[in-house]
């Protein structure tokens, strides 16, 4: 059970941070789903969202291992 309500508690909090992702540079939502092994790492050790953002990046740390700062996709539209 334990292991199930932190599944949970992981993509409760991955579909919260996804709507926020980008919105102060302007990046669209999409421009942020990057798959994890194809994600450019666009920060350093201990970047916080908020550095992250600032440079135009995308954030999220809801996989370990991989980049949670990451060059967005670029939009094509």
């Amino acid at each position: 059970m334990e292991i199930r309500a932190l599944w949970l508690l992981l993509l409760i909090l991955a579909l919260g941070s996804s709507g926020s992702v980008g919105e102060d540079l302007g990046l669209s939502a999409s421009q942020c789903v990057v798959p994890a092994q194809e994600r450019v790492d666009c920060g350093y050790p201990q970047v916080t969202e908020e550095e992250c953002k600032s440079r135009g990046c995308c954030f999220d740390s809801s996989i370990t291992g991989v980049p949670w700062c990451f060059k967005p996709l670029q939009d094509t539209g």
